[in-house]
């Protein structure tokens, strides 16, 4: 099963990527912009996800993707690891999720960090 250790190690591959702990849990950022979080519970993570795109996220994988109530507002949706695939569809949710923070600079500097791009 896909675990937290999955998550930052594969986080902290992409190009300046840190973790800085924040709200008592693991945060990753790149350039200073958070793009992901490990809540304490660890079952799930959250990443940047535009509000269109998470509404259709969760109507098609309502057992996936999740919003707790208190994040109605934001752009990010949550992403349940029991439900996840495997370490691909890990990596091209959390690509996604880096790329939506990362300077369009560093972004173009790597175009073979994109989804569907494998390790």
């Amino acid at each position: 099963m896909i675990d937290a250790d999955d998550i930052r190690s594969i986080a902290l591959s992409f190009p300046g990527t840190v973790e800085k702990e924040a709200w008592a849990m693991p945060t990753f950022r790149v350039a200073g912009k958070m793009y992901l979080t490990i809540p304490d519970d660890q079952t799930s993570f959250a990443v940047r996800c535009p509000r269109h795109e998470r509404t259709e996220l969760i109507a098609a994988e309502p057992e996936k993707f999740w919003v707790p109530s208190h994040e109605a507002s934001s752009a990010w949706v949550r992403v349940r690891l029991a439900a996840l695939e495997d370490l691909d569809e890990l990596r091209d949710i959390l690509v996604d999720s880096w790329r939506q923070a990362a300077p369009d600079r560093l972004a173009e500097e790597h175009p073979d960090l994109r989804p569907g791009a494998g390790a």
